[in-house]
């Protein structure tokens, strides 16, 4: 049995992986998929305060709490700067990394360096009424849907879960300086087919990379297909 941790991203919740967690837990594995501060059962503590290194605690806390090791610890988009800055924190108790069509950052960076076009909604936010906030995005006409999802029914679905993003998670700096975190193993999945236009991925030299042809929010579209990745790793 291995232990998955999963994490989403900006403007979801933990919801976004209820289609992914029955089939991981049928093939015998313990599955955590927690919503980060500010989202999903913890939306109401959504505030300018909240940033990266609240995200990061959230997830170090659940391990100690939890007393979990060997952890298959996954990170869709903006929380692959949430598992970097978990497994420098925390590299004994991670037993592999998987970035999902993630942020992949370097030490100092935030997530406006790794993804360019991020500063455009911290502009955006900066001009409106509560600038410390970023709405989701919106929808767009098929294929790119809303991240990805074009399906009017799972549509809907996804708007019951998102939550506005904090941009101080977006500004915050990641502190990755234990060099045991670099030893650990991971794995990029990238979605493809379906990539929105500014949207870039760093090339990942020496890592193992897996594609999978689906729209951004993967676990929604194709999660079947999702997990049978991710059950490579168990």
């Amino acid at each position: 049995m291995s232990t998955y941790l999963l994490v989403h991203g900006a403007w979801h919740s933990g919801r976004a992986w209820d289609r992914v967690v029955p089939l991981l837990t049928a093939a015998g594995h313990r599955v955590l998929a927690p919503s980060l501060t500010g989202y999903g059962d913890k939306a109401h503590l959504l505030g300018p305060e909240v940033g990266l290194d609240t995200h990061t605690d959230d997830v170090v806390a659940l391990i100690l709490a939890e007393d979990l090791t060997d952890v298959v610890l996954v990170g869709h988009s903006y929380a692959g700067m949430v598992i970097s800055a978990v497994a420098d924190r925390l590299p004994d108790r991670v037993a592999h990394l998987v970035y999902l069509d993630a942020m992949v950052p370097a030490d100092g960076e935030n997530a406006a360096d790794v993804m360019p076009v991020t500063q455009v909604l911290i502009d955006l936010a900066a001009q409106s009424g509560t600038p410390w906030r970023i709405p989701p995005l919106p929808e767009l006409p098929p294929p790119a849907g809303l991240f990805g999802v074009t399906d009017p029914a799972d549509v809907a679905w996804l708007r019951t879960m998102l939550s506005d993003h904090p941009v101080r998670c977006l500004q915050q700096r990641v502190s990755l300086t234990d060099p045991a975190a670099a030893t650990i193993p991971r794995t990029h999945i990238h979605c493809v087919g379906f990539e929105p236009e500014g949207f870039e991925r760093r090339p990942v030299p020496g890592a193992e990379v897996w594609e999978l042809t689906s729209g951004h929010d993967c676990m929604v579209t194709v999660p079947a297909e999702l997990t049978e990745l991710l059950l490579k790793l168990s």
